[in-house]
C-alpha cells in the first residue's frame, strides 16, 4: 500500500513551528491587527501557524522517502528566529495572505533551509531546492492588502521542523529535533 496515499489530497510540506506560547501571542497579535486593520478574513488558528520550508505536494512515495531520509540524517543546532513586522503579500484575487515577516531575525532561518536545501539536494531532489523563499508566518488571507507595518518582535528557538499534512486541520506526520 502507498504510505502517502491519504496524504494525496491536501498539502505535505515541512515546516517550523512556534511553540505554544509564541503561537499563542502571534494569535492574539494577527487578532489586534486584523480589527486594526479592518481585514474580514478568517484567522489562521494558534496550532496552524509555521514557517513553510518546502512543499512535497505532488512528489511520489520515492521521492518523499528520499525527503525524509535527507531529514533525518541533517543535523544542525537549534536556533534563534525573530519577526519584526507584518505585510500583505501578493495573492489571488481576494485572496491576499497577511503575514509575519522580518529580516536580520530571520538570516539564521534562511541558512537553515539552505542547509536542508542542499541535503534534499543531495538527496535527488534538487526541483525542492531550487524555490524560492521568503521566510513569513502567515496570519490570514484577505481582499484587502496593508503596507508593512512594524510590531513588537515575536521571537522562538526553532528546535524541530515537522513533515505537516494540511487538509482541513494540520497533522504532523514527523518531527525531527535540531542537534549538533
Amino acid at each position: 500500500m502507498n504510505r502517502f496515499a491519504s496524504c494525496s489530497s491536501g498539502r505535505l510540506f515541512l515546516a517550523t513551528l512556534p511553540d505554544a506560547a509564541t503561537a499563542e501571542r502571534i494569535h492574539q497579535l494577527a487578532s489586534v491587527l486584523k480589527r486594526a486593520h479592518r481585514f474580514d478574513g478568517k484567522l489562521i488558528a494558534a496550532d496552524r501557524l509555521h514557517v513553510s520550508l518546502f512543499s512535497l505536494t505532488g512528489l511520489s512515495d520515492r521521492q518523499i522517502c528520499a525527503a525524509r531520509e535527507a531529514a533525518t540524517c541533517f543535523r544542525t543546532e537549534p536556533f534563534e528566529v525573530s519577526f519584526d513586522r507584518t505585510a500583505s503579500f501578493r495573492g489571488g484575487p481576494g485572496n491576499r495572505p497577511f503575514v509575519l515577516v522580518g529580516e536580520k531575525g530571520l538570516r539564521r532561518l534562511q541558512a537553515f533551509r539552505q542547509m536542508l536545501a542542499a541535503a534534499l539536494t543531495r538527496s535527488g531532489l534538487r526541483r525542492l531546492a531550487n524555490t524560492n523563499f521568503t521566510p513569513h508566518v502567515t496570519l490570514l488571507y484577505d481582499v484587502r492588502s496593508v503596507d508593512d507595518y512594524p510590531v513588537e518582535p515575536i521571537a522562538w528557538t526553532v528546535a524541530e521542523f515537522v513533515l505537516v499534512h494540511s487538509m482541513k486541520g494540520h497533522h504532523h506526520l514527523e518531527r525531527w529535533c535540531l542537534r549538533a
